[in-house]
């Protein structure tokens, strides 16, 4: 998986005068973005590492208070940062669970042998999770017992049962 970093968060509003800021996470729980330090914010104005931060839950959301970040006009400047963190620091998926971010790219094919193209990425629905695939066509896959056969990282492949024509 070498240096990937994977989005686990991003920056989405300022919290007081003090630099704070409002912070989307993609963890479950949400403050375990926290555990996942150093980070790397990235946005359409520059990057930044981030080696120390004060995370607390505010509202259904967090606020942060990160290294280096001590007024409001800094903390306005990285509004809309996605906070990346390398892959490695993740620890290693629970036997028959994976994380979406190692699927994407896999290529999807079913018990019969037919291509159905390469997982674009993956979407929760509250139901259950949804797999994407781009082929000669767009498919969507429920990504549950019954359709998900297996899962290979090492060979990148993903054998589905599922019907072409869906």
């Amino acid at each position: 998986m070498g240096d990937r970093l994977l989005t686990m968060g991003r920056i989405v509003g300022v919290f007081g005068v003090e630099g704070w800021l409002k912070i989307e996470s993609h963890t479950d729980p949400r403050v375990k973005l926290a555990d996942y330090l150093p980070w790397q914010l990235r946005s359409g104005t520059g990057e930044r590492t981030v080696a120390a931060v004060t995370l607390k839950p505010q509202g259904k959301g967090l606020i942060a208070k990160l290294d280096g970040i001590d007024d409001r006009d800094q903390a306005a400047a990285w509004v809309g940062a996605a906070i990346l963190v390398p892959r490695e620091h993740l620890p290693r998926a629970e036997h028959g669970s994976w994380y979406w971010a190692d699927l994407e790219g896999l290529s999807v094919v079913t018990i019969q042998g037919v291509d159905l193209g390469d997982v674009a990425y993956l979407f929760a629905t509250g139901a259950n999770d949804v797999l994407v695939t781009r082929g000669e066509r767009d498919r969507l896959l429920p990504f549950i017992d019954g359709v998900i056969v297996s899962v290979d990282l090492s060979a990148r492949r993903i054998e589905v049962d599922w019907d072409p024509e869906f």
